[in-house]
């Protein structure tokens, strides 16, 4: 009985191979009749010559050939032919002339209409089931970002084959759920025991005001709560959920640049007012990261905003040594640094650059760096326009 279920299941090999063999059939099916109709009618005549009443042709599928006549009996002699004198003229029938060519159009463009009409019924009946994977497999990671639910797929619906895959969907989707959130509790515990020691020794030694020695290891300190607030913003995904807005981005980055002028930095904004679709606490993490890191190699930087068809497009430019080609892409990966050095000179920890094009491409924008011609960097960040 296994077998016997084996062969009733509903399968995608099944499907196909029903679709293709009722296809091929019916349309050879359906113009064949329609030709065969219209050869029996009396004003379809051969091609080139008077129309005529032709039998049925139909009737004419069951006649079949008379046998030769035979010659006699095989003891005999042979019998002679019934008819002596000149051969008669060959009569040319429809067999011998063909079909009218209209005929063998219609016979042709029917077969040809039924099957790209079933070859187009017949994929969009198949691709439907990778259709709903598609969109499952897209809004899975949306809701792994959002710390949402993720979608599932119907297990009961489609072939074996895409009940199956809609299974192993929805068990990944749901060990991948059980990850993120054991991910999500590790990275609390880390802030928690890391942070609460580091703070202890920040404030025992900050009441040693006069010894050096304490300073640095407060600086260090700082230091290292800095990195450790950047490692778990990378894990936690920190503007993950904010909201999409219509941002004036000339405003934004003119009040970032009106602080960091406060602080003794050297930084002027150009451009016109500018709106963009944006997360505004995420944009202004990213541009503080680029203005910091412009600012720390280049002491002075210069920002400039335009818009440009359908995207609002910030430049970036600082007068430092600049980055090597070959690791303009390198330097996004987290925790690189082009210097081999970790010193508080040049500060950071190789994961500013990282968190900048990770919160730009959550916010539909890019991020490239180049060397400019007259020497620096340049950091360009395109965004949607509002």
């Amino acid at each position: 009985m296994n077998w016997l279920k084996r062969c009733w299941r509903d399968t995608l090999f099944k499907r196909l191979f029903i679709l293709l063999w009722v296809t091929l059939v019916g349309s050879h099916f359906l113009a064949f009749s329609l030709v065969m109709s219209q050869v029996g009618r009396p004003d379809v005549g051969h091609e080139g010559g008077p129309a005529r009443e032709v039998p049925s042709a139909w009737s004419r599928l069951l006649i079949f050939p008379s046998l030769p006549p035979m010659g006699g009996r095989a003891d005999g002699p042979p019998r002679p032919p019934e008819h002596v004198g000149p051969p008669s003229p060959p009569q040319v029938g429809r067999a011998e002339r063909g079909l009218p060519g209209w005929l063998l159009a219609l016979d042709y463009g029917v077969r040809m209409l039924i099957i790209a009409l079933a070859a187009w019924l017949g994929a969009a009946w198949l691709s439907r089931p990778m259709r709903r994977l598609s969109a499952a497999a897209h809004g899975l990671g949306e809701a792994l970002q959002r710390d949402a639910a993720p979608p599932k797929l119907d297990e009961d619906q489609g072939t074996v084959e895409v009940r199956e895959a809609a299974q192993v969907f929805n068990q990944m989707a749901g060990q991948l759920q059980q990850q993120f959130k054991a991910r999500g509790l590790l990275v609390a515990a880390i802030s928690h025991d890391l942070r609460t020691p580091l703070t202890r020794m920040r404030l025992r030694l900050e009441t040693l005001d006069h010894e050096p020695a304490a300073q640095r290891c407060v600086a260090d300190i700082h230091e290292m709560d800095a990195l450790i607030e950047s490692v778990l913003q990378v894990f936690r995904g920190a503007h993950a959920g904010e909201a999409m807005v219509s941002v004036d981005v000339l405003a934004l980055a003119q009040s970032l640049a009106d602080d960091l002028v406060e602080q003794g930095h050297s930084l002027t904004v150009h451009g016109g007012p500018a709106l963009a679709c944006v997360q505004p606490t995420a944009l202004r993490r990213v541009l503080g990261n680029l203005l910091g890191n412009a600012l720390r190699y280049g002491e002075r930087a210069e920002l400039t905003v335009a818009v440009q068809g359908d995207r609002v497009l910030l430049r970036i430019d600082d007068q430092g040594p600049g980055i090597p080609e070959a690791q303009l892409e390198a330097v996004f990966q987290p925790f690189y640094r082009v210097e081999s050095s970790r010193n508080r000179a040049t500060g950071g920890s190789g994961l500013g650059l990282y968190i900048a094009r990770d919160l730009t491409l959550r916010q539909g924008g890019e991020l490239r760096l180049s060397n400019r011609p007259e020497g620096g960097l340049r950091a360009e960040l395109s965004l949607r326009r509002a």
